[in-house]
């Protein structure tokens, strides 16, 4: 290992969960695969030549730069769609480049459909509807403003998709909220078709809502968290298992984080560790330093409590996590050495750190604890056994 630690993403179990998600969709949904925050800590330009090769065809992104990302990472043209920021000088190359975009409010309708002008092209664009969740998308005014620009503005604009998102569909206690969203959303939508406008691509449900109801998976599901096998709540796990015989969990965790022992320590009984005062011996123990920090993505709040393996061992984190490195009790590995593999998140002689491990310590949803690994770790691709 030249780095001081490397991220290894599994293709078996990516494979895995892109044909569990295919099947459960079913052959008519688009399944669009949702690569934002560096594919959710994972790695685009590693990500998403693996979703490509299972048949991926569409990718939702936040940014203009995660877009273009994306377009770089495909060996053939596929459907990229930006659901968030895009500065206004960036336009120009979305529609040049045929990437599609959320229309949120009415200043940006107004911006594509000039740089659409300027290239005597058109601006491939979803209207995102504001159904309660009171984020960003369109209001009934502002939608009725749109149609209108639109209707004015028929050459330089391809309405593509109708889209909302929904407000917690992750969690039982939004059930009511949820439903009074979907019917917000197919009156807006009544609206829009009555006007004259009826885009190809109707779409509400993220990973969690594409299996809490299933009417709401439409035209097409946009799916983050559970293509890289986490789920993304308990409650839409136990929903899942609660009628099958088969009570496995059938996605699979792609991602590993390994690293190696840099320095190994004996420390007196008495003496502190780290910075402060946090950790103090109370007997003779041995240490191992471990080059990952906060830096890293491993959070600070994993200090005194954070566990990773060495030779198949469960090892503690002492004293406080630091910027480029970790402390870790080894008194238990006595022929631990500089240079034994560690095992942050992942598998090692039968046992498991899992990220869930992370954030029931640290309080951090597994969306934060794998977002927040740093994209100057190394990613390397496990290829298909």
């Amino acid at each position: 290992m030249t780095d001081s630690s490397v991220i290894t993403l599994d293709e078996n179990a990516l494979q895995n969960n892109v044909a569990f998600l295919k099947k459960k969709m079913g052959n008519k949904v688009i399944l669009s695969a949702v690569v934002k925050a560096n594919a959710y800590g994972h790695g685009i330009e590693q990500i998403v030549p693996l979703f490509e090769k299972q048949g991926i065809n569409h990718y939702s992104v936040f940014s203009y730069s995660e877009a273009i990302r994306v377009y770089n990472s495909l060996s053939n043209p596929q459907t990229i769609m930006i659901m968030g920021w895009i500065f206004d000088e960036n336009m120009a190359d979305v529609i040049e480049k045929g990437i599609e975009f959320f229309i949120f409010n009415i200043e940006r309708l107004q911006i594509a459909i000039t740089c659409a002008k300027k290239l005597n092209s058109k601006a491939n664009i979803h209207l995102e509807a504001e159904t309660g969740m009171n984020r960003s998308g369109l209001n009934m005014e502002e939608l009725n403003k749109a149609i209108a620009i639109i209707k004015e503005n028929e050459a330089y604009i391809n309405v593509v998709g109708f889209c909302t998102h929904l407000a917690g569909a992750e969690s039982i206690s939004n059930h009511p909220r949820i439903l009074k969203q979907l019917k917000k959303y197919h009156k807006m939508l009544n609206f829009l078709e009555a006007n004259d406008i009826k885009p190809k691509c109707k779409h509400a449900a993220n990973s969690a809502a594409s299996f809490i109801y299933p009417k709401a998976r439409m035209d097409m599901v946009r799916i983050g968290i559970m293509l890289y096998g986490f789920w993304s709540s308990t409650e839409v796990f136990i929903q899942y298992i609660n009628n099958k015989t088969n009570k496995t969990d059938p996605l699979e965790r792609i991602l590993s984080w390994e690293s190696q022992i840099m320095s190994v320590k004996d420390v007196k009984c008495g003496e502190f560790i780290s910075y402060g005062i946090s950790y103090q011996a109370q007997t003779d123990i041995k240490t191992a330093l471990v080059p990952v920090g906060y830096a890293s993505g491993y959070s600070r709040a994993l200090s005194n409590k954070g566990r990773i393996l060495i030779h198949g061992q469960s090892c503690q984190v002492i004293g406080v996590v630091n910027m480029n490195m970790i402390i870790v009790d080894i008194s238990n590995v006595p022929n631990a050495k500089v240079g034994d593999e560690v095992v942050i998140i992942g598998k090692q002689n039968g046992l498991e750190i899992k990220v869930s491990a992370f954030s029931n310590i640290s309080d951090e949803l597994n969306y934060e604890v794998l977002t927040h690994l740093s994209r100057s770790i190394k990613r390397a691709v496990i290829e298909k056994r």
